[in-house]
């Protein structure tokens, strides 16, 4: 035997001429632990499946307004709507590779009700305590601020000045906006509708001085009252985030994954660009 056959042969089976058990062991443990993480992955994927979309589709419910907001979505006379929601509900269904089914409301509050009652797997919703009690939310993707629209006749400059017998202001029933304004208003008489669209009618015919809602949603609506004032500061400040029924955790993680991904590769300000949202900064990654 020569002795590069011989170097050959103790390579393979030591310098005593026995296997190399050690060897054998390390490769069949790394076996293991290979097969135990692919099972465990599959694992995680299935109850992914089974929390975020139990139906096969993504139930995706979303809450319309007349301007298109990092909340609110637009919706014409057929039906079609178009936003920031809707974009986002296509990316993660993508991403989970199945359709969306969309369940559209006029309040976020119906949205919050949709996902106790089963039907709906996310909504797009800004987060208070009061729904963290019957919804879990992703990190946020937008942070608001609350304030009001006021009336030129009211001659409101000020939030202090909201906060008078002889005002009334309307919000949006369910909304955090109008809960938030209820905490903080002792006087001021708060009247809860069914949408911005009845709020904003208020405002025009004069019943109403005031609009409790999120300052992103305010330029467009005082377009429509001559004269009314977008008042500075705000008494809330909260985020807009993914919202998935309790006890889901794995849904609860996708989300979470998903929106950070979002924020990072671009996914959220191209939704924003498209909904005419230049302006608006989405929120940082991490936060």
């Amino acid at each position: 035997m020569s002795l590069r056959e011989g170097v050959n042969k103790n390579r393979l089976t030591g310098m005593n001429g026995k296997p190399r058990e050690r060897t054998l062991k390390i490769l069949t443990l790394f076996g293991l632990l290979l097969a135990l993480s692919m099972s465990a992955a599959m694992a995680a994927e299935d109850d992914v499946m089974k929390e975020l979309i139990p139906t096969g589709k993504l139930r995706a419910g979303i809450a319309y307004a007349p301007a298109k907001t990092p909340v609110f979505v637009t919706k014409d006379a057929t039906g079609q709507v178009e936003g920031v929601g809707l974009d986002l509900a296509k990316a993660l269904a993508r991403s989970l590779g199945v359709e969306v089914e969309l369940f559209v409301a006029p309040t976020t509050g119906e949205l919050t009700e949709a996902s106790t009652t089963g039907k709906i797997d996310i909504g797009f919703t800004p987060v208070d305590e009061e729904r963290k009690k019957r919804v879990d939310f992703s990190p946020p993707y937008f942070i608001i601020e609350s304030t009001y629209l006021v009336t030129a006749a009211s001659g409101i400059t000020a939030q202090a000045e909201v906060d008078r017998p002889e005002v009334t202001v309307a919000g949006i029933a369910g909304s955090t906006t109008i809960r938030a304004a209820g905490r903080s208003l002792k006087q001021a008489k708060i009247v809860e509708l069914k949408s911005v669209a009845d709020a904003m009618s208020m405002m025009q015919a004069g019943t109403a001085q005031a609009l409790a809602l999120s300052r992103d949603a305010m330029p467009a609506l005082q377009k429509t009252l001559p004269g009314s004032r977008i008042l500075d500061g705000a008494y809330q400040i909260t985020g807009v985030a993914i919202s998935v029924p309790k006890n889901k955790p794995a849904a609860l993680a996708f989300v979470t994954s998903f929106i950070e991904k979002a924020k990072v590769d671009g996914t959220l300000r191209r939704a924003f660009d498209a909904a005419g949202l230049r302006d608006l900064s989405v929120a940082p990654a991490g936060e």
